[in-house]
């Protein structure tokens, strides 16, 4: 997503990553997983959304951590200015309180949800994911989307995709966006689908430009939505 960086070949293997959470105690406790992992560089702290979005412009890291309740400027609108310009994918932080912050991410293009309580491990294989370019979900917030959809009028968890930009899908797409649905990696699509991973995400992103949807999160919700793709 991000423009290349003059770095070398050891340092840009590494994930470039922006902690933004406003509670200081709970940030330097993210910091110090991060740092643990000698695959991570943590680049930046943001104690609010404004400084979030702020220093996300400045420094383009890869990947921002975004606690989605914090001052002067929520998590879900800072997430939805990071990703309409395309400065980094982002890996909301929640508890779980309010569905609407989930949902409001996921419309705003979140790339991936993570519950506060994950332990370390968790934390840093959702780092590394999402800055695959592969979203992700928690367990438990794919158990909450699957029971919205499952009530009788689920309120809207992504964008609705207009009927004619569906029908422009070439059939390998919609076999794609329905592997995203299943909640298949891109290394799973591939073997499921006999294709080369680089080919897999070509389709990704072509599927992703014709349907206008910011992020594979949201393809998988579609996909789930439409009761699966074929």
């Amino acid at each position: 997503m991000n423009a290349p960086r003059p770095q070398g070949e050891a340092e840009s293997s590494r994930v470039r990553v922006l902690v933004a959470e406003d509670q200081s105690a709970v940030r330097a406790g993210l910091v110090l997983i991060l740092r643990s992992a000698p695959d991570i560089e943590v680049i930046a702290e943001a104690a609010d959304g404004e400084q979030a979005v702020r220093l996300t412009r400045e420094l383009r890291p890869d990947l921002v951590l975004m606690d989605v309740q914090m001052p002067r400027l929520d998590g879900v609108s800072a997430t939805r200015e990071i990703v309409a310009e395309q400065l980094a994918d982002v890996l909301v932080l929640t508890t779980f309180d309010l569905d609407e912050y989930v949902f409001g991410a996921l419309r705003a293009g979140a790339a991936g949800f993570l519950l506060k309580d994950s332990d370390a491990a968790g934390l840093l294989e959702a780092v590394r994911t999402v800055a695959r370019g592969e979203g992700m979900i928690a367990p438990a917030v794919t158990r909450r989307l699957i029971a919205e959809f499952a009530r009788p009028n689920p309120a809207p968890a992504a964008a609705t995709a207009d009927p004619a930009a569906l029908a422009s899908l070439t059939p390998r797409e919609r076999e794609v966006l329905g592997a995203l649905g299943r909640g298949l990696s891109n290394a799973e699509i591939a073997d499921h689908l006999a294709m080369a991973e680089a080919t897999v995400k070509t389709h990704v992103s072509r599927v992703l430009g014709k349907l206008g949807l910011r992020s594979r999160v949201q393809a998988a919700v579609l996909a789930q939505e439409l009761g699966g793709v074929r």
